[in-house]
């Protein structure tokens, strides 16, 4: 069993809209996976929500816009900021200014896993698929 993960051995997927650099793998750990999101300027993902997922974000650099729930209500974000997203909430997080936008992020997953992905990989290409997005682009 792993315990300390070191955050700058990471496995990059670069999206359209972000990169995520896989810090710890769902499928190393019973309830949780980690990342460092990076947002280029104006760089955003969709709207989205997780409904097995809560989501905790720590912004280490750049700053931000974070829009979120019915309303689209918008939160600036700057480094030092912690973000809740709760299960089932839509957002989204737009790199603000002319830095990227660094972001500490762990998912912590509600105890009804779903067992189709159980792995961040596995994940991943359920969204390419989603998305109509080229897994090969992403992972490469």
């Amino acid at each position: 069993m792993k315990y300390v993960f070191d955050t700058s051995n990471t496995k990059r997927y670069k999206f359209p809209t972000h990169i995520n650099d896989l810090v710890m793998d769902r499928a190393e750990a019973t309830t949780s996976e980690v990342f460092i999101v990076v947002l280029e300027p104006g760089q955003a993902p969709p709207l989205h929500k997780h409904d097995d997922t809560e989501q905790i974000f720590y912004v280490l650099e750049g700053k931000g816009t974070l829009t979120i729930g019915k309303e689209k209500q918008n939160y600036p974000v700057k480094p030092g900021d912690m973000v809740r997203v709760p299960p089932s909430t839509f957002h989204t997080i737009k790199a603000e200014g002319e830095n990227p936008l660094r972001y500490f992020a762990v998912d912590c997953f509600t105890p009804d896993l779903s067992l189709d992905e159980p792995t961040w990989d596995d994940h991943v290409k359920a969204i390419c698929r989603n998305m109509d997005w080229d897994y090969n682009q992403v992972v490469n």
